[in-house]
């Protein structure tokens, strides 16, 4: 069986997918909380508005219901002192009273008696211009709601009567002045069944006539309530809320009615179907909104009017639901602004995290590919020793062999020494080749460490300008240095390597252009932000396509017919070992850039490692 294991590597590989899956993931969840808390916080919002409109609502219409309640109580109030006006009334002419009506109750009469009064004056108007008639005469009774109105001239004779009696009341003409009332019980005994009624009597001063107005148990409750209504306006003063306030009976004739013109509405005994078996201490009410034509809002509520248990009409209220309606406009305000700004703070936290996410993710990219490299590199270097082990013994076996059969071998005949020394050079120089191979991989895999010290880039790259000019002009090559000779960029730098990292570059560059052009080389020196300098190296070589410009790092690729290719290769290792950065672009068939982006000195001597493995 093969025990396989994951190589440390292989485990770091996996560990960064992780790390990019959940750098991806992170953005998103980070927007998913965000949208649900949003979603949480406008469903609350939405429901403290109801919430908030209900609570106002049920306070305007409590209110309404207090103003309600106290017109039923002073009605009921007032009823009840009527109804005990009238039993004291009939016991005194019937000669049993037991004493003489309150203040209070004198008052309630008066009211009354003031009310009836403007109705029978308005009859009497009417009766002066002959313009009465039975029929006209019931209808008023109808409309104002009177039990019985009877016009008596100045013989006490029966003019005209808004109802038919069972018979003729007996001649009064006798009666006059104090026996007025005894004529008028009298008459209201022909009424038979009728008779517990009240009734008022009114005599014009030149004893033309007389007008009779007599209530029944049910005319005079809505005459209470009338009376009451008036008084419970002026009791409870104006309110500051109220718009309007009318009270209408079951009939839908208006008791009474303050304030601005309420709207149209159509109020039906359904819309309070129950309202009469309800508890005394139970109320109900009807509301609705509605805007003015100058734009002012208002809550309309209409709740029943009980008097003795039953429904008796009506109360139609206007409260005034501007400052309500402020306070909702700013609570939906703030609910808005506070939305608006958990948005605002979650995008940008969201965006923050993506790009702070971002940034990591491309730090896990390049480390990924350092780890390639790393994997790469510690293949190759296995390979190395290998090779400088296994084959340099032989081939300096293999040289010095050469070498005695040159000196001790060589034939005399002419002809056949010059094939001999052309054989035995060749050899030569294919061991040397060999070694400068087995030496690449050697040098390459030996670089560990790297003394950094402070100096000037520009002394070293005019060293390497000197070194490689004899190398340049053979192959003619221009090599032109384009910076200012008086600046001094001063980096940490291992001197030694990276003078083989530029020699490399620029001779990767030379190598590049062919024989078919006059090559060219610039090198030019320039400052970058947050404190880097940059070295542009510019040939006007054959170029790379973009699919060879991701591979020429890499240690197994190379476009060189002789040679491994790690030219490159260490150059980025040396310039990544100094914490810097290589950045290419290059044009097929045009030429190609090196960018070779390097910090400035910090004051500190550090020591750096590029790391192989």
């Amino acid at each position: 069986m093969n025990d396989r294991r994951e190589s440390p590597p292989d485990r770091a590989r996996q560990e960064g997918n992780k790390t990019i899956f959940s750098n991806y993931i992170m953005p998103f969840t980070v927007f998913l909380v965000v949208a649900v808390f949003v979603t949480l916080i406008l469903i609350m919002g939405v429901m403290d508005l109801r919430r908030l409109d209900r609570t106002l609502t049920e306070f305007l219409e409590n209110r309404a219901l207090d103003i309600v309640a106290t017109i039923e109580n002073v009605a009921q109030e007032d009823l009840n002192f009527l109804r005990r006006i009238l039993r004291d009334e009939r016991e005194y002419y019937g000669g049993t009273a037991q004493g003489h009506p309150s203040d209070k109750e004198h008052n309630i009469q008066e009211r009354l008696i003031k009310a009836l009064y403007d109705v029978a004056r308005d009859i009497d108007t009417y009766w002066k211009k002959d313009e009465l008639s039975e029929s006209v005469l019931k209808e008023i009774a109808a409309r104002e709601k009177l039990s019985l109105i009877v016009l008596l001239d100045e013989n006490g004779h029966i003019a005209l009567k808004s109802r038919e009696f069972q018979q003729e009341p007996v001649d009064m003409q006798a009666i006059r002045g104090n026996e007025q009332q005894q004529l008028v019980m009298e008459l209201l005994k022909t009424l038979g069944p009728l008779m517990n009624m009240g009734y008022i009597t009114l005599h014009r001063k030149d004893d033309s006539g007389t007008i009779v107005i007599a209530l029944d148990a049910g005319k005079l409750k809505y005459w209470g309530a009338k009376i009451a209504v008036k008084r419970v306006i002026g009791e409870i003063g104006w309110e500051q809320e109220l718009a309007y306030l009318s009270v209408i009976d079951q009939s839908g004739n208006i008791l009474e009615k303050v304030g601005v013109e309420p709207p149209p509405r159509q109020i039906t005994k359904t819309d309070f179907q129950g309202a009469d078996e309800l508890p005394a201490d139970q109320r109900v009410a009807n509301n609705r909104r509605y805007t003015d034509e100058e734009g002012s809002h208002y809550l309309d509520i209409v709740a029943p009017v009980r008097l003795e248990d039953t429904v008796v009409g009506y109360a139609r209220m206007g409260l005034k639901w501007d400052r309500a309606g402020s306070m909702l406009a700013e609570n939906r305000n703030r609910m808005i602004f506070t939305t608006i700004l958990i948005v605002l703070i979650g995008t940008l936290s969201t965006v923050v995290l993506y790009r702070n996410q971002s940034k990591q993710l491309a730090r896990m990219e390049e480390m990924k590919k350092r780890l390639q490299r790393a994997e790469q590199l510690s293949a190759l270097g296995q390979l190395a020793a290998g090779v400088a082990h296994e084959i340099r013994n032989p081939l300096n076996a293999i040289s010095i062999a050469t070498q005695r059969l040159k000196r001790e071998y060589s034939p005399d005949d002419e002809a056949r020494k010059d094939d001999f020394d052309r054989i035995s050079g060749i050899i030569r120089d294919e061991i040397r080749r060999l070694n400068d191979i087995i030496e690449e991989f050697v040098t390459f895999f030996r670089i560990k460490r790297m003394e950094l010290r402070p100096g000037p880039l520009e002394d070293l790259l005019e060293r390497i300008v000197k070194i490689m000019e004899s190398e340049l002009a053979s192959r003619d090559v221009v090599l032109k240095p384009a910076w200012n000779s008086e600046r001094s960029s001063i980096i940490t730098m291992d001197r030694d390597k990276l003078t083989q990292a530029f020699y490399n570059i620029i001779k990767n560059a030379m190598e590049s252009i062919d024989d078919s052009r006059r090559g060219q080389v610039t090198i030019e020196v320039e400052d970058r932000a947050d404190r880097q300098v940059a070295v542009i190296i510019t040939d006007n070589g054959s170029g790379l396509a973009p699919e060879e410009l991701e591979r020429i790092f890499n240690p197994e690729y190379t476009t060189k017919e002789k040679g491994l290719g790690l030219g490159l290769t260490l150059a980025h290792e040396i310039i990544h070992g100094h914490r810097g950065e290589i950045r290419v672009t290059s044009t097929k068939g045009t030429g190609t850039t090196f960018e070779i982006l390097l910090p400035l000195d910090d004051g500190r001597m550090e020591e750096a490692e590029v790391k192989s493995s």
